[in-house]
């Protein structure tokens, strides 16, 4: 299971478009049994910035207007604080540029349904595809809420990592448990793409897929899509993402950065010409990275008399100490090590940040490893958008003989 950190569409994310004229909307709701209380609506309005518009509900009746410059995807909610989080009663919907109602007889937001929006109809039907397989995946979803809420409270009161250990071992088995039907879903997407490929509800999926995709893959899919939907805002995110993904795939000339390393020694990519070198993306809580550990330390044994050298790019900007803990706990010291470069203060404000080598070779999930040749040459891609570990192995073989 890998750890994709490109947030899928649970948040609003500032989107990037180019400017376009405003088209007037109105959302009458009629949500029978909620209290009298503030409404709130959250959506894209275009470039970089989003709106957050309320209106106060009587008697479950309210009525929200603004302008929009494309279909986009809505959060309706009743709680701010508890909407940042995924959490309280909310609901989800695709807006357009007309007169739209969202009705309900429950009293909740939940389970809502919007009818006037021919886009919302796209998402009805991929909503009917993806719902046997959530049924099957809602008990072990449960399961792993539950656990995750248990691990939290327990990292709150600072509970020792061995406290925690039993509890993070099972989290990990629900995660196995739960890949199949993420997979599931990933074809049932990929195939509503392949038939709607001038939906904007196709648009989001594919934003939010093709970092994970193989490079060829999410070029084919962009390259159905309209010159139109290639210009929405989701559209030009893509053509983002493939670009990131390209300049981190074979046959890219690898970005030469420079870094202070775990020991606090300058490491240059450049230092490194002439051999072999397999950037490791990775991070200490990432659980399938730390699982693949061992393996790594096989191919760098047999490999590394003959010009094969690993370098460990990891997540942890945030945390040294676990960074560093990981680093011994797993024995891979053995190899060189640096930190990303993440800010996330300028990731949060869509601005450039030089210093993050992950941006350079579009790394998007964990693990994903990067193999480059003598000549600073992309040659191997191994994880989020590339090939597997049996890929991995074949090639080093390869390269370097049995």
């Amino acid at each position: 299971m890998k750890y994709i950190f490109t947030a899928l569409p649970l948040v609003l994310l500032y989107l990037q478009g180019q400017a376009q004229e405003q088209q007037p909307f109105t959302l009458k709701g009629n949500i029978k049994g909620l209290p009298n209380r503030y409404v709130y609506l959250s959506y894209a309005t275009g470039g970089m910035s989003y709106k957050t518009d309320s209106a106060l509900s009587k008697d479950g009746k309210f009525t929200f207007t603004g302008k929009l410059v494309q279909p986009v995807e809505g959060r309706m909610y009743l709680d701010k604080k508890a909407a940042m989080y995924g959490e309280g009663d909310m609901t989800n919907f695709f807006m357009e540029s007309t007169t739209m109602q969202l009705t309900s007889t429950s009293g909740k937001l939940k389970g809502a349904k919007l009818t006037g929006s021919k886009t919302q109809l796209e998402q009805d039907k991929l909503n009917a595809l993806h719902a046997p397989v959530m049924a099957k995946l809602k008990p072990l979803s449960d399961a792993y809420n539950k656990g995750n809420k248990e691990y939290s409270a327990g990292m709150r009161g600072k509970k020792s990592e061995e406290a925690l250990k039993p509890l993070k071992e099972e989290l990990d088995a629900i995660k196995e448990k739960m890949e199949p039907y993420y997979e599931e879903m990933e074809k049932i997407d990929k195939s509503f793409i392949d038939q709607y490929p001038d939906s904007y509800v196709s648009a989001q999926i594919l934003r939010y897929r093709v970092s994970s995709m193989p490079l060829q893959e999410g070029e084919a899919a962009y390259a159905k899509m309209s010159p139109a939907m290639q210009q929405s805002m989701h559209g030009l995110e893509i053509r983002k993402e493939l670009d990131g993904l390209k300049a981190g795939s074979p046959g890219s000339s690898a970005h030469a950065f420079t870094k202070t390393d775990i020991e606090g020694k300058t490491l240059s990519l450049a230092d490194f010409k002439g051999k072999y070198v397999m950037l490791d993306f990775w991070a200490s809580w990432c659980g399938p990275c730390r699982k693949g550990n061992p393996h790594l330390k096989e191919l760098y044994a047999k490999y590394q008399s003959k010009g094969f050298e690993i370098i460990g790019i990891s997540d942890d900007d945030s945390n040294h100490e676990a960074w560093k803990k990981a680093v011994n706990q797993d024995g891979i010291g053995i190899w060189r090590h640096v930190l990303r470069g993440l800010d996330w203060s300028k990731r949060e404000k869509n601005l450039p940040n030089p210093e993050d080598v992950s941006d350079y070779y579009g790394i998007h999930s964990l693990p994903t490893k990067i193999l480059i040749d003598p000549n600073g040459v992309i040659i191997g891609r191994y994880g989020g958008g590339g090939e597997d570990d049996e890929a991995m192995n074949k090639k080093l073989k390869e390269i370097f003989g049995a």
